[in-house]
Formats: structure tokens, sequence, C-alpha cells
């Protein structure tokens, strides 16, 4: 995946949140037509949160990915799919062990149309009976977003040595459900 030439006006911006943003991050870098994934914040009440106040609850925060994309490549409700997909967003603030508002299901829209299908998507979901229990992902405007810091901007492909415990057994398995599922859609250098 490369970062080259993210300020295209052809490249569009998605922004979701499904628990701890290392794994969501992993997810959407193996992606073809995924430019850019930025681990940061959203949808809190203090401007520039640091990753410990994140982690306390208290800011309103939410572990997020931003993600520059190549709509002629990869379409919004295809990064859709893999959000669905690599998380459960039948739990509310909680994802696996990672327990808090900080890691709660989020999707933030840039635009009346994201937030259309983000709707749609859940309405085709929950009538298919698809998660077997009532969604709880939330669906707000984007807003502010705040980077996270170098240490946990492409996490899983640096530290899969330094923490192979927790890369193997919470971010590979999300990794892998993706390549499966998207087998014909994978970034030639994904992790």
């Amino acid at each position: 995946m490369t970062d080259a030439n993210t300020s295209s006006p052809n490249l569009a911006t998605a922004t979701f949140g499904g628990g701890c943003f290392w794994c969501t991050e992993a997810v959407y870098q193996q992606l073809a037509g995924v430019r850019k994934v930025e681990s940061g914040y959203a949808g809190g009440i203090i401007p520039n949160p640091s990753y410990q106040e994140v982690c306390r609850g208290t800011t309103g925060h939410a572990e997020v990915v931003q993600i520059t994309y190549d709509p002629n490549t990869i379409t919004y409700p295809q990064l859709l799919e893999a959000f669905w997909q690599s998380h459960d967003p039948t739990t509310l603030n909680r994802q696996g062990n990672d327990i808090g508002p900080q890691y709660r299901s989020i999707i933030l829209y840039h635009d009346e149309k994201q937030k259309r299908l983000a709707m749609e998507s859940i309405k085709r979901l929950e009538e298919g009976e698809i998660f077997g229990a009532p969604i709880v992902t939330a669906i707000e405007p984007a807003g502010t977003f705040y980077s996270a810091g170098t240490e946990h901007q492409n996490f899983y492909r640096s530290n899969k040595n330094k923490y192979p415990r927790y890369c193997s057994a919470v971010i590979q398995p999300k990794v892998e459900k993706i390549r499966e599922l998207f087998a014909d859609q994978l970034h030639s250098d994904a992790p």
C-alpha cells in the first residue's frame, strides 16, 4: 500500500471505528484502492486527546481509522462490507477484551451519500438477521479527526515480532478473514 498521491481530487475519505484501531487499520491496509489508513480518534469532547486520555474512556472519543481511498478501485459499500465483516457490530462499547466507549462500533460519514449508504447497509443486515442480534453501530457526522501518535500507525506491520501474541491472536484472524472474503481485491503488498 502506498501513501503517494493522497491529495488527489479523485480520492475520497471514509472513517470507521470497529474496536481497537490497530486491528481496523490492518484490515483496510490490505485492500486495493486504499491509499492511506491513519489511526486516530473522533467523536469526543476535548481537542487533541492523548492515547492515555482516550483509553480512560472519559473523553467521548472512539478509536477510529481514517481511510483515503480511490472510489474507482474500491467503493464505499465495499469498505462498509469490510467494516461489518471485521468486528462485532452488536456489542455496545466492546470488541473482545477491549471494553469501553472508546471501542464502540461507529461509522463517521463525510457526506449525505455515505450516511445514506451506511443506513441502508444496516437495514439490509438487520432484515437478513445476519448477526443474530440488533446492530448497535452509531452513525454520526465525521467532525474532527485527531491522528494518534506515530507509534500507533502501521502497528500490525511494525509490531508482529515485538508483540507476536497480540498480533497473532487478535489482529491476524481479522486480517485473514478479510483476505479470504476480498481475495480478488487485495494490495500486492498486503500485510
